[in-house]
C-alpha cells in the first residue's frame, strides 16, 4: 500500500502534535497504512501543495493550508469539499464548538474546504517583568516624560523599543519578521494600514493600496524595522517562527507576531520568559482604533487523494476538544472554545482569554483567487521600501499598476 503523506507547516509544535495525534489515531482505529510527514516552510509548502499541484496530483493525502491560500486553492480545484462528509458523520460538535470568525474563510460557493487547526491572531506581545519594573518605570519616566505602559500608538512603541534596546544584554527593543516569504511583511503592511485607518479596498471592492493612509503605513514601517537603536538585528532573514523563537529566548522587549508565540513562551522548554510575557491589542493612529489580522490554519484534503475516506476520519480525530488541547499544550493554539475557556489551559497561559478581545477586532483579507500574486507583489514593495530611498509614494503606485495588470488578466 502506498504511504499516505502529509504536507506540515514547519514548526515543532505542529510537528509534535501531528505525530502524536497519529499515532494515537492508528492505535484507536487500527490503522496500519505507514504515514509520511514532511515539514515544509511557507513558501515551500505554497508551492508544493498548490503551485506544483500535489494536492490536486494526490501527491499529499492531508495538508496544511492558511486561510489567505484556501480561495486560491479551492479556485484550482486542489482541494476537497468536504461537505458530504461532514453532512454524514460531522466533527464532534461541528459547528457550534467554534466561533464562527474560525469557520468562514473556508466556506467557499456553498462547500467548506477545510476544519480549523492552528488559531491566533496578530498582537503585541511584550515582557511585562520589564514593563513592570520599577526602576524601569521610573528610568523611562524621566526620559519620556510619561509612564511606561504598553504602547497605545506607534510614536510610542519606537520610543519604548529604543528604551529597551541593549545590544550589549542581547536584548533589543522589538523583532520583526522581515524575511520575504509573501506573508509576514504583507500582514505588517496590512496592520499598519489597518490601524490608521486605511483599507486594502476602494469603494468598489477592488484592491488599491495607492492612498495616503497607504503611504503613512509604509513610511513608518521602513523606519522602524531598520532603526538600529530599536530592532534585533535579525529581524531582516526571521520568519515569524524564527522570530518567536528570539522572543521566547529573552531577546527583546516586545513583538508584533501571532498570539501563538505569546503562548508558546509558557510551553516550550527553550522558553526562557514563563511567566515574564503578556499580550494587548496593537497600537494604532491616535484617530483609529486598533486591529488584528485573522489567517488560521486549517487541515485540508488533496483532490487527488487515494485515501479520502481516511483522511476525513483522521481530521474528525484530530479536531476533537482533546486533540485541540493537546496543539494548545505542545505550543500551538487550539480554534475549539472548549480549549480557549479550558481552566487548565488558563491557570498556563494567563492571557489565553483574550483571544477573544483579538478576534473582536481581526480583519480579513481580500477572498480572491489573486491574492497569492497580490501579496508577493506587496511582499516586493515592502521589501523595496526597507532596502532602497525610492520614495514609498512611488513604491504604492508602481505596485497598484502592477496589481491592476493581474486583475485584467484573471
Amino acid at each position: 500500500m502506498d504511504k499516505f503523506r502529509i504536507a506540515v507547516r514547519k514548526f515543532s509544535p505542529f510537528e509534535s502534535t501531528l505525530q502524536k495525534l497519529w499515532d494515537a489515531f492508528c492505535l484507536t482505529n487500527n490503522v496500519q497504512i505507514e504515514v509520511e510527514m514532511i515539514p515544509l516552510e511557507l513558501h515551500e509548502l505554497y508551492e508544493e501543495t498548490i503551485v506544483n499541484k500535489g494536492l490536486k496530483n494526490g501527491k499529499w493525502d492531508i495538508a496544511h493550508l492558511n486561510t489567505d491560500w484556501i480561495f486560491d486553492a479551492a479556485n484550482e480545484r486542489a482541494v476537497l469539499d468536504l461537505t458530504s462528509f461532514i453532512n454524514q458523520n460531522p466533527p464532534q460538535d461541528y459547528p457550534e464548538g467554534w466561533h464562527q470568525s474560525l469557520l468562514n474563510l473556508q466556506q467557499i460557493n456553498g462547500g467548506t474546504y477545510g476544519l480549523p487547526f492552528h488559531d491566533g491572531p496578530e498582537c503585541l506581545i511584550y515582557r511585562k517583568d520589564l514593563f513592570e519594573d520599577l526602576s524601569e518605570k521610573e528610568n523611562f519616566k524621566k526620559q519620556f516624560g510619561y509612564e511606561l505602559f504598553p504602547p497605545k500608538t506607534w510614536e510610542q512603541f519606537t520610543q519604548i523599543a529604543t528604551f529597551f534596546n541593549r545590544p550589549e544584554r542581547n536584548l533589543f527593543g522589538c523583532v520583526f519578521a522581515n524575511y520575504p516569504d509573501g506573508h509576514n511583511m504583507v500582514f505588517d503592511f496590512c496592520l499598519q494600514l489597518w490601524t490608521r485607518g486605511g483599507s486594502l479596498l476602494n469603494d468598489q471592492n477592488k484592491i488599491n493600496i495607492n492612498h495616503n493612509q497607504a503611504v503613512e503605513a509604509l513610511d513608518y514601517y521602513r523606519k522602524i524595522v531598520n532603526d538600529t537603536n530599536a530592532v534585533h538585528p535579525g529581524s531582516r532573514n526571521f520568519g515569524s517562527v524564527e522570530a518567536g523563537m528570539a522572543f521566547a529566548e529573552g531577546q527583546a522587549a516586545m513583538a508584533i507576531n501571532w498570539f501563538g508565540f505569546a503562548s508558546m513562551c509558557e510551553v516550550i522548554e527553550e522558553s526562557k520568559v514563563k511567566g515574564k510575557v503578556d499580550i494587548t491589542e496593537l497600537p494604532h493612529d491616535e484617530n483609529h482604533k486598533t486591529a488584528s489580522l485573522n489567517v488560521y490554519w486549517l487541515y485540508t484534503i488533496g483532490i487527488g487523494s487515494k485515501n479520502k475516506a481516511l483522511a476525513y476520519d483522521f481530521l474528525r480525530f484530530a479536531t476533537t476538544a482533546e486533540s485541540d488541547k493537546l496543539l494548545t499544550t505542545e505550543g500551538g493554539i487550539g480554534c475549539r472554545k472548549s480549549t480557549w475557556n479550558d481552566i487548565e489551559i488558563n491557570k498556563t497561559i494567563p492571557y489565553y482569554h483574550k483571544l477573544e478581545m483579538l478576534h473582536e477586532n481581526a480583519l480579513t483579507l481580500p477572498q480572491t483567487p489573486i491574492w497569492p500574486k497580490v501579496a508577493e507583489l506587496i511582499d516586493q514593495m515592502v521589501l523595496k521600501a526597507i532596502e532602497t530611498d525610492i520614495s514609498s509614494k512611488i513604491l504604492l503606485e508602481e505596485t497598484q499598476e502592477n496589481i491592476e495588470k493581474l486583475t485584467l488578466n484573471v
